[in-house]
């Protein structure tokens, strides 16, 4: 089966890219760092202790923010590899890391040929490979395993579904898990998926995106953006994905008890969607401002656009409640910890399967609703408070899975 893998990989490749270079029509940075999609880096970097995490996109690499700077204390001697498949993982990489200067080193991640992996480890010669959430390649971990660098798969979810998808690939998908040292998974449920497939060792250490640290500079940017809106309710719609905005855009404008000055804030999930969303929104007759362009806010904007990058924490800040995008379609929900973290009432759609346990523990502490009428929230002061309140509480009880994680981390790496 991996054989097969392989040879379909190598050839599907002039696809892939070609497939790389159109995007980069909307997205430059898919037409930037081939070389490193192909495995190849150029000069060797310094010779100092590697630690290779693999955060594939956004969303894992805010998540991996709280253990890379761990990893970076406990190891004061090491720099971390830090890889990704999408630019804007690597904007959001750094933007986080950049602190660190050369301590983080940023790569694409090769394609997932036997060939190109073992190029990559060869160059960087990592001590240990982690990788964030979801991210199991087969060829990489068998790799991994020849080459003898233990692999880890730290704040690991694997929802019914994905289980379901990844059976279908038999031996392929048991070969690969197998070959993995270490599994830290959110829940047990999460465990108990991943055990099916023949992990060996798997834990449960909870997830540490409930022990990010909001940034400074974003709280002072979320202030400001709140005095420019002033003392309207703000609804912010965050990380919607296509197919949503149509649909929150045309609630907002029905809405009948929508209350006096209502703010609207979209902040899609990809941004080559910025412009389509915009001129979604203008097509429905609604005054728009997006924050790219913004030196002040007037009163009669009905909608801001968040087509910034790095900014949801400031979104976050600036609202009076969230909503949780890719909920309301059946893609399986986004993380709605950040918006606890800051005191926010969440909303969520239907379909959360993704994160079914975060949301359904948020909903069952009071934290979160999944309900069809915002505007009622955000007119009831009261209940509002006490959501937010609540969402504090939640998040603050199940912070610790950064120094969990280490703990099992700490043997392989020494």
């Amino acid at each position: 089966m991996r054989l097969l893998y392989s040879a379909l990989w190598w050839l599907a490749l002039p696809l892939v890219l070609a497939r790389l270079w159109w995007r980069g029509r909307k997205e430059p940075g898919y037409r930037q760092h081939w070389a490193e999609r192909l495995g190849c880096y150029g000069v060797r970097g310094p010779g100092r202790h590697a630690i290779w995490v693999h955060a594939v996109s956004v969303g894992e690499t805010r998540a991996a923010e709280p253990l890379i700077d761990a990893l970076l204390q406990a190891w004061p001697d090491s720099r971390i590899i830090l890889t990704h498949m999408t630019p804007t993982g690597r904007a959001t990489g750094k933007a986080l890391f950049g602190k660190h200067g050369e301590r983080v080193l940023q790569a694409y991640l090769p394609y997932d040929t036997g060939f190109m992996v073992a190029r990559f480890i060869r160059h960087f010669a990592p001590r240990i490979c982690i990788l964030v959430e979801t991210e199991v390649w087969p060829n990489l971990i068998e790799r991994c395993v020849a080459l003898k660098v233990p692999v880890a798969l730290v704040n690991a979810r694997l929802s019914e579904r994905s289980l379901r998808r990844g059976r279908r690939f038999g031996t392929l998908m048991t070969d690969a898990a197998r070959g993995i040292t270490l599994v830290a998974a959110q829940t047990e449920a999460d465990a108990e998926r991943v055990r099916s497939l023949g992990a060996p060792r798997v834990a449960v250490t909870g997830s540490i995106k409930f022990d990010v640290v909001v940034p400074q500079a974003a709280l002072a940017t979320g202030a400001w953006l709140r005095t420019q809106i002033g003392a309207r309710p703000v609804l912010l719609c965050a990380s919607t994905r296509d197919g949503e905005e149509a649909l929150i855009v045309d609630a907002f404008g029905r809405m009948p008890a929508r209350p006096a000055g209502m703010l609207l804030v979209i902040v899609p999930r990809h941004p080559q969607r910025f412009d389509e969303v915009a001129q979604l929104v203008q097509a429905r007759g609604l005054n728009l401002e997006r924050r790219s362009r913004m030196a002040t806010l007037d009163r009669a904007v009905d909608v801001l656009l968040g087509d910034s990058m790095g900014e949801m924490f400031a979104y976050y800040a600036a609202c009076d409640c969230a909503f949780i995008g890719g909920s309301l379609l059946p893609l399986g929900g986004q993380n709605l910890i950040e918006a606890c973290a800051l005191g926010k009432p969440v909303l969520v759609g239907p379909h959360t399967f993704n994160f079914a346990l975060v949301t359904e523990q948020a909903i069952g502490a009071g934290a979160a609703l999944c309900v069809q009428d915002a505007a009622r929230l955000l007119a009831d002061n009261a209940a509002r408070h006490a959501m937010g309140s609540h969402a504090s509480s939640f998040a603050n009880r199940h912070r610790g899975a950064t120094a969990r994680t280490l703990e099992l981390l700490r043997p392989l790496i020494d």
